[in-house]
């Protein structure tokens, strides 16, 4: 079975391009696991069914910044980039899956997550058993998922040059997520003390070099941008991305569940030593929270109470402003390469649009 890539009106959505790329990608990899067994052709079937349907966040920023970049690009180049985006896409869901094993959650996007799932409709002796057949499952599809993305990352078709820099790129993006998740998992568990700097650090390199700066520098790299542009656009990558983590943080304690899609206060309940939680440490009002902050059996009024104190010691507030730091960050970032004629005009302005929707975010 070959995989294409259809080509499409100039118009059409990019997101839809990438989404059918992703369900033929998937649809092949279903087609060849009925070869080990319709158990695990049911495992590819529902990792298919998780992995399809969200935001495309990262796709659409790469694409949307490569059309800015290179505004006459043809149909190769244009179809080179669907190809690079759709694979940045495969590489988020490894890591979310791996990231699902390790923080224990069942649920993602208002519905059991893979493990959920599974868990639930095992047939496993006991509830321990079925559970830990689902999360084993969710490990082996990550690695699945993480080998399937460098590799479509090595056959991408563009020059032999373009995808030796963009190798190093993926290896270098993914050496850093995995630093920042062994990093947030020891913040987590007390092997690493707790404080602001420690926690902007590791949100850096968990959340915004994959998600920001990996798309941004991958369109400059396919666009044959400069280097000097290279590296604005992994400076703006970095600040969007950790604007991006620290929204995430607030809605989580401060934002509606029914919105956003994520256990409501899960955070709390988890332990999980995000800004707010390092800013709140240094406060006189820890002592109040830190007696039920990472309680797996939290209360509602336990959580709701901890979050009126996150507002009252002033984290709320610390969060908001570190936020709207990093978008001016971006913004001068911007304005400054546009000035030295780094990056165009329109790329500049389509990266505003995307800073813009994070101010005021709710999910």
């Amino acid at each position: 079975m070959t995989v294409t890539v259809t080509q499409a009106a100039p118009r059409e959505d990019m997101g839809t391009r990438v989404e059918s790329l992703l369900r033929q990608r998937f649809d092949l990899h279903c087609e060849n696991a009925e070869a080990y067994g319709s158990e695990f052709a049911a495992l590819w079937r529902a990792t298919a069914d998780h992995a399809l349907g969200g935001k495309l966040v990262r796709p659409r920023l790469l694409l949307d910044i490569h059309r800015a970049l290179v505004p006459s690009a043809d149909d190769s180049a244009t179809m080179a980039a669907v190809d690079i985006a759709t694979h940045i896409e495969l590489l988020h869901y490894a890591f979310l899956l791996h990231d699902d094993v390790i923080d224990g959650d069942l649920t993602r996007r208002k519905r059991p997550n893979l493990i959920g799932q599974l868990a639930a409709g095992a047939p496993g002796t006991s509830e321990e058993d079925s559970l830990h057949w689902a999360r084993s499952s969710a490990i082996l599809m990550g690695d699945l998922m993480l080998s399937a993305a460098i590799m479509g990352f090595a056959r991408a078709e563009v020059s032999a040059p373009a995808r030796r820099r963009l190798l190093d790129l993926v290896e270098q993006t993914i050496l850093e997520t995995v630093a920042g998740e062994h990093t947030d998992v020891a913040l987590s568990h007390g092997i690493i003390a707790s404080d602001v700097d420690t926690v902007l650090t590791m949100s850096v390199y968990k959340t915004a070099t994959y998600s920001f700066s990996l798309p941004l520098r991958a369109a400059a790299l396919l666009a044959e941008s400069s280097a000097s542009a290279e590296a604005t656009l992994q400076s703006v990558g970095r600040h969007l991305g950790l604007a991006y983590q620290l929204q995430d943080d607030l809605l989580c304690v401060f934002g509606d569940h029914r919105t956003h899609g994520k256990d409501a206060y899960s955070d709390l309940r988890e332990g999980k030593e995000t800004a707010l939680i390092a800013f709140a440490r240094s406060t006189s009002t820890w002592e109040r929270i830190a007696p039920r902050f990472g309680s797996p059996d939290l209360s509602l009024q336990d959580a709701t109470a901890m979050r009126d104190l996150l507002r009252e010691c002033g984290a709320e507030r610390f969060v908001v402003g570190l936020i709207g730091d990093q978008l001016d960050s971006v913004y001068t970032l911007l304005s400054e390469a546009e000035l030295a004629g780094e990056i165009s005009s329109d790329a500049a302005r389509s990266i505003l649009v995307s800073a813009s929707r994070l101010e005021g975010r709710q999910a």
